[in-house]
């Protein structure tokens, strides 16, 4: 279980001093036009579709913009939507950092000249189909917030066939499962009152590169950044370590 949650937890701290992305309604809405073409455009019948529902309303985004984007994904509203498509992009980062990009896209020549000039300005590259996935694993991960009983927690986790979990900080923990299983878990861990406060399908690395070079993890920062400010970007995983004193350098610079 070991490293799971480093990826999510410098996405934590980095996002302290990250401004609001403008294109985050935009990735939303993409993600449930895409899960309601995937399946039923009913929420109550398709999980993909209700989670990304779920995020939508977290992020403050109106009802209205929701039910559109819906119509859009089950062909009801008009429009090109449907030539909306699933990529993943592999790359690397400073210091050779492996990076995985998903996107959503109607252009695919569009989105991949838009990644390699953003990997080529911030000291990567763009690679080849397969060059750093497989380090990666895919997973179905829950996140649990004011978890009081670490022992009710492995006994829901076991019930929902979940793999593993781990605290991620005080009363927070994240629990692991397989991504057929992600939905009977989700559901498990809240029928005991469980505050499942985030759903999700997540890209786990295998190892991690430590970053101690202080320039190097800027630029790694700012390369992640100009990817995830990307309109057909939907979520940017990377395999990098970095201690806490140097993130908390970083931080500092940034908000100067």
């Amino acid at each position: 279980m070991a490293g799971h949650s480093k990826w999510a937890n410098i996405k934590r701290q980095k996002a302290v001093v990250d401004a609001k992305r403008g294109n985050v309604f935009t990735q939303l809405s993409r993600a449930i036009i895409v899960a309601a073409r995937n399946g039923i455009p009913d929420p109550a019948g398709n999980f993909q579709l209700r989670t990304a529902i779920d995020k939508a309303k977290a992020a403050g985004i109106p009802n209205d913009n929701i039910e559109r984007a819906i119509a859009k994904g089950a062909g009801t509203f008009g429009g090109d939507n449907n030539n909306l498509e699933e990529i993943r992009y592999e790359g690397y980062g400073p210091g050779g950092v492996a990076i995985l990009i998903e996107a959503l896209t109607d252009n695919r020549n569009r989105t991949a000249a838009d990644l390699r000039v953003a990997f080529s300005k911030n000291g990567g590259n763009l690679g080849e189909t397969g060059c750093v996935s497989w380090m990666f694993s895919q997973k179905g991960v829950c996140t649990v917030e004011g978890m009081v009983d670490e022992e009710q927690l492995l006994e829901a986790s076991l019930e929902g066939d979940a793999e593993s979990y781990e605290m991620t900080e005080e009363e927070t923990a994240e629990v692991f499962t397989e991504v057929v299983n992600l939905e009977k878990l989700s559901q498990t861990l809240k029928t005991k009152d469980f505050n499942v406060t985030d759903v999700e399908l997540r890209w786990i690395p295998g190892n991690q590169v430590e970053v101690t070079d202080p320039e190097q993890a800027k630029s790694l920062f700012k390369l992640i950044d100009t990817l995830e400010s990307l309109d057909d970007v939907q979520s940017v995983t990377a395999n990098f370590d970095i201690a806490e004193n140097l993130m908390a350098i970083i931080s500092y610079s940034n908000s100067m």
